[in-house]
C-alpha cells in the first residue's frame, strides 16, 4: 500500500518521498513545497512499537489531525493508533495492512494536508464565496465590458480565489449592482501603477447575470441590507445573496 500511496500523492500533490535518516532508509516523509512542513510519513516498525500484537516489521502512515473527538472515534477502530514518534495529541497511525481501506486512508491524507498547509493554500480549499467588488465607470467603461465578450480580465482582489462569485458594483453615477460573474482564473502576473490605482495581479471573470441598473441600487443595499460603503471586495450578506440569485 505504501507504493500505491507514494502514486497517490504524487499525482494528487506532486510530493516525492523523502528519505531522511540512513539508519531508517525506508522512512519517507512527505511535505509542503512552501512551508517545508510534513503532512505524512511512512515507516517500518514492529507492532509492539505502537502497542500492536506481532513480531512481523509492518508499514505505518503518520497523519496530523486536529479533531480531538474524531481522533478518539478512530482511536477505538482497528488499524488507529496515537501517532508514531510525533505529538500523539494531534497526530495519528495507521497500519498500512489494509485493515483500514486504501480510499479511507487518502482522506485522512487529505485532511493532513490541508490542516498543515500555508495559509495561501489554505485559501485553494476553502468553499467559494460571494463578493461585491467596486467598479468605477471614470477609469474603466465597465456599461459595454461585456458587450462583446462574456469574459474580461479584472484587478485581482484580496482574498478572491477561483471559483467564487463577484457582484460588480458600478459606482456614480450609476450606483448600482449591474453583473453577476463566476471568477474563472487568478493570480496573472500585471504590474500597472499611476496616481489613482496600483494593479499587481489580475483574475478572470466570466459573466452570468445582468441587472437593470434601477434593481439593487446603492440606497437599496443601504437600505435594505446594511451595506454603506463599496470601496473593495466584501463579503454580502445571505439576505442579499438570495436576493441576487
Amino acid at each position: 500500500m505504501r507504493d500505491k500511496i507514494a502514486k497517490y500523492l504524487k499525482k494528487e500533490y506532486g510530493t516525492e518521498p523523502e528519505y531522511l535518516w540512513k539508519r531508517y532508509p525506508r522512512f519517507a516523509v512527505f511535505r509542503h513545497d512552501d512551508n517545508r512542513k510534513w503532512y505524512a510519513a511512512i515507516m517500518n516498525v514492529t507492532p509492539d512499537k505502537i502497542g500492536a500484537m506481532g513480531c512481523d516489521e509492518i508499514d505505518i502512515i503518520d497523519v496530523k489531525i486536529d479533531d480531538l473527538m474524531l481522533r478518539d472515534v478512530l482511536l477505538q477502530q482497528e488499524g488507529y493508533y496515537p501517532g508514531y514518534h510525533m505529538n500523539k495529541g494531534n497526530w495519528i497511525t495507521i497500519v498500512l495492512d489494509g485493515t483500514v481501506a486504501f480510499d479511507e486512508v487518502c482522506r485522512m491524507i487529505d485532511a493532513s494536508y490541508e490542516i498543515t498547509a500555508s495559509a495561501k493554500k489554505k485559501q485553494k480549499f476553502r468553499q467559494p464565496k460571494e463578493w461585491i467588488i467596486p467598479a468605477n465607470p471614470k477609469y474603466y467603461d465597465i456599461e459595454h465590458a461585456f458587450d462583446n465578450t462574456d469574459e474580461i480580465d479584472w484587478k485581482q482582489g484580496a482574498g478572491i480565489i477561483k471559483g467564487d462569485t463577484v457582484f460588480m458594483y458600478v459606482g456614480s453615477p450609476v450606483s448600482a449592482i449591474l453583473y453577476k460573474c463566476k471568477v474563472t482564473e487568478v493570480d496573472i502576473p500585471y504590474d500597472y501603477e499611476d496616481k489613482n490605482l496600483k494593479i499587481t495581479a489580475l483574475m478572470k471573470i466570466k459573466l452570468q447575470k445582468r441587472y437593470k441598473p434601477d434593481k439593487f441600487t446603492f440606497d437599496r443595499l443601504k437600505s435594505e441590507y446594511g451595506i454603506y460603503a463599496v470601496r473593495g471586495p466584501r463579503g454580502i450578506p445571505n439576505s442579499l445573496s438570495a436576493a441576487l440569485k
